[in-house]
């Protein structure tokens, strides 16, 4: 049943930027569509951070071994929208002008967090083969403990640019202290339980 399911999430996931791009090259973003672009693959890039870090605790909660089969495909889209998000504010947003994107980087914090949370990303990304984990033995657990670090990084990142309504942001930050809570809080997880272990 998995390996039918697996495609239609690998589509289903491709599906929000195809209709970005979609809504781009139709002129359909609105009076700034490069903005718009940029700030979208940067939300779905912590949707999917989000997600990948539901996996584990929907296990828990389910008694079921299936999450976790989909937790590093779903890490790995994270890992290619915030490089999509990356791209747009390079290239459409500064033209690959490096000088300006290193000043955007030392003069605005959510510049910052986000730049650290892409560059803590990619040995996450690397080593998320069946091979990595097994060459890193115990070494890989605590390396993608990082995705915590990233999380806070990004909802930082989200929550420091919006300036206006906060609450979009806010909702995100309040899904990852649940899940946190749900991580380290065992006793809460046993309470939303609803098979036997």
């Amino acid at each position: 049943m998995i390996k039918l399911v697996k495609p239609f999430i690998f589509v289903l996931c491709l599906l929000p930027l195809v209709l970005l791009f979609r809504n781009f090259y139709l002129d359909e973003l609105g009076a700034n569509p490069i903005e718009v672009l940029t700030r979208s693959t940067g939300e779905w890039t912590l949707r999917f951070l989000l997600i990948t870090l539901a996996m584990t605790p929907l296990r828990g909660i389910t008694g079921a071994a299936w999450p976790l089969r989909f937790r590093r495909m779903l890490g790995l889209y994270a890992f290619f929208y915030v490089c999509v998000h990356l791209l747009t504010y390079i290239w459409l947003d500064h033209f690959f002008d490096w000088d300006e994107v290193v000043r955007d980087i030392i003069k605005r914090p959510y510049i910052t967090f986000g730049m650290l949370s892409f560059v803590l990303l990619i040995p996450l990304a690397i080593t998320s083969t069946k091979k990595m984990m097994k060459r890193l033995g115990r070494r890989w657990k605590s390396l993608h403990k990082l995705i915590y670090v990233i999380a806070i990084l990004g909802s930082l990142h989200f929550l420091l640019l919006v300036k206006a309504d906060l609450r979009e942001p806010l909702i995100y930050s309040f899904i990852l202290a649940f899940l946190f809570l749900l991580r380290f809080k065992p006793a809460l997880l046993d309470k939303l339980r609803i098979s036997p272990k």
